[in-house]
């Protein structure tokens, strides 16, 4: 049951990652790493964090046990979804309004004239926040009947029509390409819902939220009971799951005080390192997730320890594998994905040298994530989210130490710090003693240093003989 969730997870987002790339490939050829890519990222940026922060499972993590344990569940999903997202249209709306205002408070470094230019992107793109609210919800209800196709392969649709979207554009001014792209984002917003309508009619969904309009007429104290238990829940699992997300909003912020392309350089190189992230931590997470809460809430301990064990070292080797070869190959990525149009030589050193920076920070906020699964099936989303406060705290403070001296990658390093102070926290309050009894495989743990001595040997030879972008 684990695998095949993982596997429907990891395809759907590595299907999804795939058509990204092939999207920023269009976006660094049309648009290269200069001023207009900067405001679009700047324009997509909370969009794309809100994204990431419901997608990833914050949401899920709070909703799910709370649907669980709801007696009305057709007046309790209905209800949530309606409180939700009436407020994200609200938002969306006072965005629309106050568009100038909010794009200084996005990128304060900007100057006027930048501010003129993307405060329209940033009205156009907020519209994406109630969209992926109901691709999240959807995916949310999904997932309690164990379906986890629709919400894995959704976000490639929006992909799909941002590709669309570049190709559309690619012979237009430069402003006018970036405006097309913003609507292709909201076209992708409505496809991802589209998805997820037939997998809901299939497994009688619908008749769910008919009766939720009963339920929220005659049970409205039960409703609303577990309404706000889910609440309790839902805040500190948002900023729980958040901390990569929000510390890259923060960089993004950060950069906007630096010279021209450092958004992009930021942008292009967590593209890279989100996408083994998600691959293998966020895929695992997702399926391990269920089993955890499950044999926790049965007093079987050693059978959720055992899961996490299992978990603990498939992500250890996947991941550290990872970090090895985008260290090293680092240059050579960049240029293989990026390196043609506008992207120039001195674009693709930049952004390498800060993806490798983030690559550092990989395998403690992967292996953060599932130590963390252990907190939230206990109900300690609270203690999470102070973990994970603290360790942004961490990283915006070295954010401001780094950022002077080495402009973009020392976000990114500061990044990178932030997971291992996340990492090591965690771990503490899981429990020492546990996480040492996952430890004793000391075969199993020589194994894999052996295989990544291999794997830096490999790579040192293809570089000598083969190929190497010095």
């Amino acid at each position: 049951m684990f695998f095949k969730a993982f596997l429907t997870n990891s395809s759907g987002i590595l299907t999804s990652r795939i058509l990204g790339f092939f999207r920023d490939l269009l976006m660094a050829t049309t648009l290269g790493a200069g001023i207009y890519s900067d405001i679009f990222f700047v324009a997509f940026k909370f969009p794309n964090l809100f994204r990431r922060i419901f997608g990833e499972g914050a949401f899920n993590q709070s909703f799910l046990p709370s649907f669980f344990h709801s007696r009305y569940r057709g007046g309790f999903a209905l209800k949530t979804f309606l409180i939700f997202f009436m407020i994200l249209c609200l938002l969306a709306l006072f965005v629309m309004i106050f568009a100038p205002w909010v794009t200084k408070i996005l990128a304060f470094g900007f100057n006027e004239e930048t501010l003129q230019l993307a405060a329209p992107l940033v009205a156009i793109n907020f519209w994406y926040l109630p969209l992926v609210f109901g691709v999240t919800f959807l995916g949310a209800i999904l997932q309690y009947r164990r379906n986890f196709s629709a919400w894995a392969y959704s976000p490639a649709l929006l992909n799909l029509a941002m590709i669309i979207a570049l190709l559309y554009a690619k012979d237009k001014e430069s402003y006018e390409g970036v405006l097309i792209l913003s609507y292709g984002v909201l076209a992708g917003g409505i496809a991802q819902i589209l998805l997820h309508y037939y997998p809901l009619y299939r497994l009688n969904f619908f008749r769910l939220f008919v009766a939720g309009f009963y339920e929220l007429k005659r049970k409205k104290k039960a409703v609303n009971d577990s309404f706000m238990a889910f609440l309790k829940q839902f805040f500190p699992a948002m900023l729980g799951s958040s901390t990569a997300q929000i510390a890259s909003f923060i960089d993004t912020l950060l950069a906007s005080f630096l010279a021209s392309g450092a958004i992009s350089y930021l942008y292009y190189a967590n593209r890279i390192f989100q996408l083994p992230l998600a691959i293998f931590a966020i895929a695992t997470s997702s399926a391990l997730f269920p089993l955890v809460a499950k044999y926790l809430k049965e007093n079987k301990e050693n059978a959720a320890l055992a899961e996490l064990k299992r978990s603990f070292w498939f992500l250890f080797f996947l991941l550290g594998a990872c970090v090895i070869g985008g260290i090293l190959f680092q240059k050579e990525i960049i240029w293989l994905l990026f390196e043609r149009g506008e992207f120039h030589r001195e674009d693709t050193l930049a952004v390498s040298q800060v993806f490798s920076a983030y690559m550092i920070g990989l395998l403690p906020f992967g292996l953060a994530r599932i130590f963390s699964l252990w907190l939230y099936s206990q109900n300690k989303q609270t203690l999470a989210a102070k973990i994970s406060a603290f360790s942004l705290g961490i990283g915006i403070l070295f954010s401001v130490i780094l950022m002077p001296f080495f402009q973009a990658v020392g976000l990114a390093l500061a990044g990178s710090i932030s997971g291992f102070v996340l990492f090591f926290i965690t771990l503490y309050y899981f429990g020492l003693p546990k996480f040492f009894t996952i430890l004793k495989e000391p075969l199993l743990f020589l194994g894999i240093l052996g295989l990544f001595g291999l794997e830096i040997l490999l790579i040192f030879l293809f570089k000598t003989y083969v190929f190497s972008l010095l």
